[in-house]
């Protein structure tokens, strides 16, 4: 298992996830052996990957289409990019090892994660902000309701 790390608590949260991950693999290798299967690495991470992305898919396909239903795409908007986000900065670490362009760095992961949802929180303010200015102007620009008849007519 990964060292509990310092700096901060997203660095902490991704080194939990590394370590929830670690103790899961660690456990189906267990089972694997003791079970006595003979599925290779490869074969038990297209067994284990694979229903795992078919779970995800039944968890997240009615969440999601609530979100749309209920006009927060921007929700699913964000999950989708934070999960770019996340594969991009693995794979920009995982090059610099191969390529020996950089040092590979998880407190780089981290930075590059936080500076996302740094900047995003900027972007939602502001979207924010616009969304409120532009729906008073539309209140402001809309004919006064007419008063329902109180007599109607029968």
């Amino acid at each position: 298992m990964a060292k509990a790390a310092k700096g901060g608590p997203l660095k902490e949260l991704l080194y939990q996830g590394v370590d929830w991950i670690a103790g899961i693999h660690d456990q189906i290798s267990k089972w694997n052996d003791k079970f006595e299967t003979t599925l290779s690495d490869k074969q038990l991470h297209f067994l284990v990957i694979g229903v795992l992305g078919i779970l995800l898919i039944l968890l997240l396909h009615p969440l999601f289409r609530h979100l749309a239903k209920t006009n927060h795409v921007m929700v699913i908007t964000w999950f989708y990019v934070f999960t770019l986000i996340l594969v991009i900065t693995f794979a920009i670490e995982i090059g610099q090892r191969i390529y020996k362009k950089g040092d590979m760095e998880f407190v780089d992961i981290v930075s590059g994660v936080g500076g996302f949802v740094a900047m995003f929180a900027v972007f939602a303010l502001i979207r924010s902000v616009i969304i409120h200015i532009s729906r008073a102007v539309r209140r402001r620009n809309e004919p006064p309701k007419a008063d329902p008849d109180p007599n109607p007519k029968e």
